[in-house]
């Protein structure tokens, strides 16, 4: 492995460094051996929008970003970056660019995980007359030969947030792109990819398992890019990289960038990343992760789980001849809301908003639905509208504030019931992080919907944790998961004080307000 292996002291006196970035914000942690946080340096992560629905990153000002925030966090440890043993990268899923091949320039900036602009190539798909000629075949054969693989098939709907689609809307409409994958010039990465290539100069182009399974593109079931959805959707399998262990030996980062080479030994998703942080390592154990959106994953063992609902079965790891498979429900919009009702004015600080909502004994009426970017699982409605409802000439910033946060604890339940009973896996042990669950009115009733006690760590950066435990176990940093479950500290559980019932009235007004957002998009 990269290093020079435990046994020489260079790993035992080194220390790690992982970085995670996030859909708005770019951090840089330097950790030690008893995974304790000697310095740290983020950065904004800047978010363009050049057309209606579109989300994009410019690939220079991130990695700019990047490789400050490597400097800047090494320097806060008050450390050289010679010391560094190990360097692990945790990023946003599904948000990807295209380049030249030769050349390295990129072709596009990233389009995020966030972006719509594939809204009618995926409405054209799901309406399509081959799509439902697929999913009746794909019946039959399930029928006949009780393979999962062909029930998901024949369950399968398009959103926008598979990759799929918006790279079947970037082949269409960027000539550049196309031509160059029809010549066998194009690279298709997403962040982890990109990153990689830049940190070693283009001398390794791959991406992970946890960050494939995020695309759309990816067959879990037979652990390679899907040769059947790339033909159906004219996507060329060429331009997809080879898929490597998400702890493993990528490389090393040019020394010319640091000064030093540094060995590149993990690229994970964030979302799995987190569940890895989290120490989810047990089939039953549930994170919840509340930041830009809100993701629930359930671990599901060493199989991928076939959904009804909507539920895309996810790699959550590879690490040699083990593979853990998540089951994850998504909600887009948590902190984007929150960040919305700031520019409102309705709030000077998110650290402001359980005391207003713990101020008063309810809403009064006023119920708020989460969702500028659709909603997903199981309602999966990419043309439902954000609302108010229930609006009173008495209602107040508060009662405004109080709404948006119980509809997060809704939104919450929604996700855990269909969980639990798509996967039927009696739920062990449930873990939050993000930056969203240090309010404590939604912890506190998410805790309460759920009947389920909630442990929020001591530090809530858990992506970034995760990226250096995977990083530290491909180097002998770290030995075993056991030994990374005694460096994992709680700082809060949350005991559900209230029943479930006592919030069901209120519940089932909110299901009738979102009732009412769904298909929004198409009556106007």
């Amino acid at each position: 492995m990269p290093g020079k292996g435990p046994r020489n002291g260079y790993v035992e006196r080194g220390f790690l460094l992982a970085l995670d970035v996030g859909s708005t914000v770019l951090r840089g942690h330097v950790y030690d051996r008893a995974a304790e946080l000697l310095g740290s340096s983020e950065r904004k992560v800047e978010t363009l929008y050049p057309h209606h629905g579109w989300v994009e990153i410019d690939p220079d000002v991130l990695w700019s970003q990047f490789v400050l925030v490597i400097k800047e966090a090494v320097q806060a440890a008050g450390i050289q970056m010679n010391q560094i043993v190990g360097l692990g990268i945790s990023t946003q899923r599904a948000t990807f660019i295209t380049w030249n091949k030769k050349t390295g320039n990129h072709f596009h900036n990233f389009i995020s995980w966030q972006d719509l602009r594939a809204t009618e190539v995926v409405k054209s798909w799901n309406d399509s007359f081959l799509l439902k000629a697929i999913h009746g075949s794909c019946k039959v054969l399930h029928f006949f030969t009780r393979r999962n693989q062909f029930l998901v098939a024949s369950l399968i709907t398009f959103t926008e947030q598979h990759v799929s689609m918006r790279l079947a809307w970037v082949l269409q409409n960027m000539s550049e792109v196309r031509q160059a994958a029809e010549e066998g010039n194009c690279c298709f990465g997403t962040v982890d990819t990109w990153l990689l290539y830049k940190l070693t100069k283009g001398s390794v182009y791959a991406t992970d398992y946890s960050n494939a399974s995020t695309t759309g593109i990816f067959d879990p079931y037979q652990m390679c890019w899907s040769s059947m959805l790339c033909c159906l959707l004219s996507l060329p399998i060429s331009i997809l990289p080879p898929v490597e262990d998400t702890s493993h030996n990528y490389g090393l980062v040019d020394a010319s960038i640091f000064g030093v080479p540094i060995p590149i030994v993990a690229l994970v998703a964030d979302q799995q990343s987190a569940m890895f942080g989290e120490c989810c390592f047990h089939t039953g154990d549930v994170k919840l992760t509340m930041g830009t959106g809100t993701f629930m994953d359930i671990n599901t063992g060493s199989k991928p789980h076939t959904s009804i609902a909507g539920l895309y079965p996810l790699i959550g790891w590879k690490i040699g001849e083990e593979v853990v498979f998540l089951a994850e429900g998504n909600a887009s919009d948590t902190g984007t809301a929150i960040k919305w009702a700031q520019k409102l004015n309705l709030f000077h600080s998110a650290e402001e908003t359980a005391d207003m909502a713990k101020s008063l004994p309810d809403s009064e009426g006023v119920y708020f639905v989460p969702s500028f970017s659709g909603l997903q699982a199981p309602l999966n409605d990419p043309c439902a509208c954000a609302s108010f409802m229930g609006l009173k000439s008495s209602t107040t910033k508060d009662h405004l504030v109080r709404a948006i946060l119980e509809s997060f604890a809704f939104r919450n339940k929604q996700l855990y019931d269909t969980l639990y009973k798509e996967t039927c896996i009696p739920v062990a042990c449930i873990r939050a992080d993000g930056g969203v669950c240090n309010n404590s009115f939604v912890m506190q009733m998410t805790a309460d919907l759920f009947n389920h006690t909630i442990d929020r760590p001591q530090h809530t950066d858990m992506s970034c944790l995760g990226a250096a435990f995977l990083a530290g176990l491909a180097l002998g940093f770290w030995t075993s998961k056991e030994e990374l479950k005694k460096l994992r500290q709680t700082g809060i559980l949350f005991e559900p004080q209230k029943k479930c019932q006592y919030y069901e009235a209120s519940m089932n007004t909110w299901i009738k307000a979102v009732q009412r957002c769904m298909n929004w998009y198409n009556k106007i």
